[in-house]
């Protein structure tokens, strides 16, 4: 599968199935992990036109697959980013997964590619292999995983894993399969990419070194003789205006100690991801370090794994900056923000309408009337015209 960049952009939510809340490192405002909070912002997801969510996986939140079960029949146009782990599944019963999953939701199943990057936690689930072997096994798995799901007859032997006469009895909706979505900014990870994936994605890195890393991407794909879609993984606090989006963010962050901090450091600096280690050097676990490019904030690095900046700013200033990230390539954006589901509705009502987006994001079209309160018994809201 090829895709290509048009200047335009999908854009994407997330389901915290490991928590929210108003600030963190705080019980505080904290919400807990139920199904009903989590269809909450699913469905809104997906009344406000979001393309779909990412739902997180590992040790410290539910199960992903589970998750989006349950919510799939929910949901109308939502779709589902949801995670393989080669490592922990074999790619048959992935592939089982995938496919009935697929059916069952009319084709709205997109596939997060996880190899893993936690040596403790990925010990905890058994596996004991370094960085690259896990890119070896991750290549296995998914030769095995593509071919199964493309309806062929799957014999396969490698280092790692092995399949003999392998079949999916049934296909899923999508042809030949889901897409393939992945992150890996090691060497050892674009090569997995450029020879499986469909869109490579980098978290929310100034501009400058995302340009770099999707030309990596890409001279690694042009060997292969494919074209990536390029995605970005970013929270957002945006507001009216700035002063209140800055505000917004030093609150987030005011519940946070020292030594949450520096504890929270300590156990980040024992993965061996290329990705994770680019997120910490951008703020050395220091307050004082937070602001790394115009509108770009590290705060949710200091104690967060995986995804650690935030776009800060007005409803003008995050478009641009986004608009930034497009004219790079990214068409897609995987956002989130504190608390999910308030900023869900935030984000959509205020950014929305100033981004190039595709017709797959953004509200259906309606026409059931007005949108808003009638005032006065008789005077309609004026509409916004979304950005072109």
């Amino acid at each position: 599968m090829t895709q290509s960049t048009d200047g335009r952009a999908d854009v994407l939510w997330f389901l915290p199935t490991h928590g929210d809340g108003r600030y963190l490192g705080s019980e505080e405002g904290a919400r807990a992990v139920t199904l009903d909070y989590l269809r909450q912002i699913a469905q809104a997801s997906d009344d406000l036109g979001y393309y779909g969510v990412l739902l997180p996986t590992g040790r410290s939140c539910e199960d992903s697959w589970i998750v989006a079960s349950a919510l799939v029949p929910l949901t109308k146009r939502l779709r589902y980013l949801v995670a393989v782990r080669p490592g922990l599944m074999e790619p048959s019963a992935a592939a089982r997964m995938a496919s009935t999953l697929d059916r069952i939701s009319d084709g709205r199943l997109l596939i997060n590619v996880v190899t893993g990057g936690d040596p403790v936690e990925l010990r905890g689930d058994g596996v004991f292999l370094d960085h690259d072997a896990r890119y070896a096994v991750t290549d296995e798995f998914l030769a095995i995983w593509r071919g199964l799901m493309r309806g062929d007859t799957v014999s396969f032997e490698g280092r790692h894993l092995r399949a003999e006469n392998g079949r999916l009895i049934y296909p899923p909706v999508q042809a030949p399969y889901p897409p393939l979505y992945f992150g890996g900014s090691s060497p050892a990870g674009i090569a997995v990419a450029a020879e499986h994936c469909d869109v490579y994605l980098t978290w929310g890195e100034p501009p400058e070194a995302v340009a770099e890393k999707i030309a990596a991407a890409r001279e690694a794909a042009d060997r292969k003789g494919k074209t990536f879609s390029y995605g970005i993984r970013l929270h957002v606090i945006v507001r009216e205006t700035e002063a209140e989006a800055w505000d917004a963010a030093e609150r987030l962050i005011s519940r946070l100690d020292d030594a949450t901090i520096a504890r929270a450091q300590e156990t980040l600096k024992r993965q061996d991801s290329v990705g994770q280690n680019r997120m910490m050097a951008l703020h050395g676990g220091s307050r004082d370090k937070l602001v790394v490019s115009p509108n770009l904030w590290a705060g949710v690095g200091l104690v967060r794994g995986g995804a650690g900046t935030a776009l800060v700013g007005s409803a003008d200033q995050v478009a641009d900056r986004m608009k930034e990230y497009i004219d790079l390539g990214i068409d897609r954006f995987i956002l989130s923000g504190y608390p999910h589901l308030e900023e869900a509705y935030r984000f959509a009502e205020l950014v929305f309408p100033k981004l190039p987006l595709r017709a797959t994001t953004g509200p259906a079209v309606r026409d059931r009337g007005p949108v808003g309160e009638v005032m006065a018994n008789d005077i309609v809201p004026l509409r916004r015209v979304a950005a072109h």
